[in-house]
């Protein structure tokens, strides 16, 4: 393959599945992917969805570490909204000891309560949000617009929307994942104290100097995952490490995220020039039709996340045709609908060729969900073959 592909995984699960029976479809694709050709395979962070599972990625990597032996195994991200440094160091030198030079730590910021201020009342899940929303640069994108090879960069979903439908979530969230009282330190302060500890150069603010063992001198590559032309971009480019933009969940702004990072970016003992990996939804049939099929529930998915219900087991086409839509459904879905990339193999890796163009992508990191296990890994399967005759 000239342009790698990598495999994205929420750990769906499907209904009427269970939660065993998700997790060995986990392990089987991981398997399957990697005999396929798969250059790496990526867990996702999330949490409260009865369908997605992935809810630590060190964890997700464990289960499949052990049943694979060349394919590199990583995080997309770990949400350091409420995660400490230290111990994400530790878990992934801890699975880089035991799989050496397998490993990609991917980081997220996700929303965490920042420091109040000293004569505050402690920070509360308005301030967490409107301190993450502030991070997200990049154009207003309040119409659909089309790069020069055209590639849809849809009107931007207002994220406002999903805040308000899913603020007391949110809340319940930070006060379950964050202890009492805790705040989320600058991302980019978090950033530097993990690169720190990897190297073994960290020094604590009282001047002691602190080694992560398990972590230090693993060899590990640090990646920044960012959705916008926001602070996640520019850190991964001033850092000099690598950067993955997100189309396939905020496509609008996916040349913002990538245009951001070139422009902060900064060689460094990991990298000379800048190095991108852009995500893409995809699902892949016999022919068009079949493709579409296999893809329908994916509106209905989308839209148990987009109303503040957290992600539902992926549903059948049949049931998903039973759904009445409604303008304002429609709406809070629709693009997401027009980025997913789904038809044959040449119409999907005809598709995936106008995201690498157009965003200049070094990898392309696949993320496919179909109601049946078999049609998911057949996807992936029909993909590769047709990217490796390319």
């Amino acid at each position: 393959m000239s342009t790698p592909l990598a495999v994205l995984d929420l750990i769906p699960r499907s209904s009427g599945d269970s939660v065993p029976g998700a997790l060995r479809n986990l392990v089987d694709l991981a398997q399957q992917t990697e005999r396929f050709g798969y250059h790496r395979y990526w867990f996702a962070e999330h949490h409260l969805n009865p369908g997605v599972l992935g809810a630590s990625p060190a964890v997700s990597i464990a289960l499949v570490a052990g049943a694979t032996s060349t394919i590199r195994l990583g995080s997309a991200g770990v949400q350091l909204g409420h995660r400490q440094p230290l111990a994400t160091v530790e878990e992934f030198g801890l699975l880089d000891a035991a799989h050496p030079g397998r490993l990609d730590l991917g980081l997220g910021r996700s929303i965490g309560r920042p420091k109040p201020a000293p004569a505050g009342d402690g920070a509360t899940v308005a301030t967490a949000v409107q301190a993450y929303s502030a991070q997200r640069g990049g154009g207003d994108h309040s119409t659909e617009q089309r790069t020069d090879n055209g590639l849809l960069l849809p009107k931007r979903y207002d994220f406002n929307k999903l805040l308000k439908s899913s603020g007391a979530k949110v809340a319940a969230l930070l006060d379950l994942l964050q202890q009492p009282g805790a705040y989320t330190p600058d991302y980019e302060s978090q950033v530097d104290d993990i690169l720190a500890f990897l190297a073994g150069t960290y020094v604590s603010p009282q001047g002691v100097a602190v080694h992560a063992f398990p972590g230090e001198g693993a060899q590990i590559q640090v990646w920044i995952l960012g959705a916008s032309g926001g602070s996640s971009a520019t850190v991964a480019g001033a850092k000099g490490l690598r950067f993955v933009a997100g189309y396939h969940h905020t496509p609008s702004t996916v040349l913002d995220a990538v245009e951001a990072y070139r422009a902060a970016f900064k060689p460094s003992a990991e990298l000379d020039q800048p190095y991108v990996s852009v995500s893409a939804d995809v699902v892949v049939g016999e022919t068009d039709e079949h493709a579409a099929e296999l893809a329908s529930g994916y509106g209905l998915w989308v839209r148990s996340i987009r109303n503040g219900l957290g992600a539902i087991a992926f549903p059948t086409p049949q049931e998903a045709a039973r759904h009445a839509w409604s303008a304002e459904d429609r709406e809070l879905v629709q693009d997401r609908l027009d980025t997913q990339l789904v038809g044959s193999p040449t119409t999907v890796a005809d598709k995936l060729e106008q995201l690498r163009d157009a965003t200049g992508a070094q990898e392309l990191a696949i993320t496919t969900i179909t109601h049946d296990h078999a049609d998911r890994v057949r996807s992936y399967q029909l993909l590769a073959g047709e990217w490796q005759r390319r």
